[in-house]
């Protein structure tokens, strides 16, 4: 049986001065987030729309998955990346957003 778990990654979220959220992630290993697979390093997110773009800090190369954007009740008050282990990937489930009550959901 599979746990739930907070990975090994670090958020802070940041403003971009266009005023857009951007949310900067240090992955620790490799990641799966929807479709994709992302090394490790640093990372900025963004969603448009009903996209999630992660940019790696070090190469500016983007990557971009489908994401189900979910509104919640509660505001998060940090960021958290929800997600299981298979095999040596960190599979991510969910990540809410800290400042938001905006919560992506990538188990579509």
């Amino acid at each position: 049986m599979k746990k739930l778990f907070t990975v090994g990654i670090l958020a802070v979220c940041s403003l971009t001065i266009a005023n857009a959220k951007n949310y900067e992630l240090t992955l620790s290993g490799v990641t799966k987030v929807g479709s994709i697979e992302l090394k490790p390093g640093q990372y900025s997110l963004k969603v448009t729309g009903t996209n999630a773009v992660f940019t790696n800090e070090e190469t500016a190369k983007s990557f971009t998955t489908p994401v189900k954007v979910e509104s919640t009740d509660k505001k998060f008050d940090t960021t958290q990346v929800n997600a299981s282990k298979e095999g040596s990937t960190d599979v991510v489930k969910d990540i809410e957003l800290g400042g938001s009550k905006t919560k992506l959901d990538f188990g579509m």
